[in-house]
């Protein structure tokens, strides 16, 4: 049974959160729970039809992905760069002006669908011609505004160049939000008698230890000024695992539609009402 709800008066007051090692780790179990991750390492894995990667204002991931495919172009027929303009876009054109590699692109990229920025990093630091000149097709998916759109947009996209619906396609996203974009491309193509297979690649998962009354992140290669603020990542992750529920105040069969089906541990809700009780319903 889902935790029961606080009234609204109560859910909108934001209690302190003490930094302690027990409370971190209920930070990480529903952290690496909505991650989803299922590759460790891209570059190592077998190839796929497609690759979709939605935009998000950690641009570590766009860069990871970008490396990967300059010297792995086989990995993948075909790249989609997913995401329109929506109410978290000012924060891409945020990250890429205070970004030390891409703040060139800082006035190009204002009023740019998100997918469009990517764009413009891959056509201005990486080697383009290197990825498609392996036969990888690289696709821009400019209309969507969220991840349930991201999906139904991407097959609007791949189904208009001709491309056939994937066997295989691995979705990069945003990590608090891995989980539930898999679900939004599952729903969209369970019209299929054979569905493609998704799979989850995060690129990392976040991850924060304590440090003094403080929590700070513990992400290996990633800088803590490349990632959300720490107040934005605990509203993301508190968010999500409403969305996720399957009742009628979520996203799955049993809510609004938008997700099939997922399965919420019984230690990740209880984590998320403790959590709760200090953050409020970020919803």
């Amino acid at each position: 049974m889902p935790p029961q709800r606080r009234s609204d008066d109560a859910a909108s007051v934001k209690m302190p959160l003490t930094a302690n090692s027990e409370t971190a780790s209920e930070i990480n179990l529903i952290a690496s729970f909505l991650a989803h991750e299922q590759i460790k390492d891209l570059s190592t894995h077998e190839s796929v039809d497609c690759i979709a990667i939605c935009a998000s204002a950690v641009l570590y991931q766009t860069e990871q992905l970008f490396k990967v495919l300059e010297s792995q172009p086989h990995l993948t027929k075909t790249v989609v760069l997913c995401g329109g303009i929506g109410h978290s876009t000012p924060l891409i054109y945020e990250a890429v002006a205070k970004s030390a590699k891409y703040n060139s692109l800082a006035k190009e990229v204002i009023g740019l669908p998100e997918a469009r920025v990517l764009e413009k990093i891959l056509e201005q630091y990486f080697d383009v011609s290197a990825i498609t000149r392996g036969g990888c097709k690289v696709l821009i998916e400019d209309k969507s505004t969220n991840c349930g759109a991201n999906a139904s947009q991407s097959r609007k996209v791949l189904e208009a160049a001709g491309v056939p619906a994937p066997n295989t396609c691995i979705i990069i996203q945003d990590p608090t939000m891995a989980l539930r974009t898999i679900a939004s491309f599952e729903k969209v193509y369970d019209d299929l008698e054979t569905p493609p297979k998704f799979i989850s690649y995060p690129i990392f998962v976040p991850k924060v230890q304590t440090s003094g009354t403080e929590f700070q992140y513990l992400v290996e290669g990633v800088s803590d000024e490349d990632l959300w603020d720490t107040d934005r990542f605990f509203d993301l992750i508190m968010g999500e695992i409403p969305r996720l529920r399957d009742d009628e105040a979520g996203y799955g069969p049993n809510g609004k539609g938008f997700i099939t089906h997922v399965d919420i541990t019984q230690e990740v809700e209880d984590a998320w009402q403790r959590l709760e009780n200090f953050l409020g319903n970020r919803r």
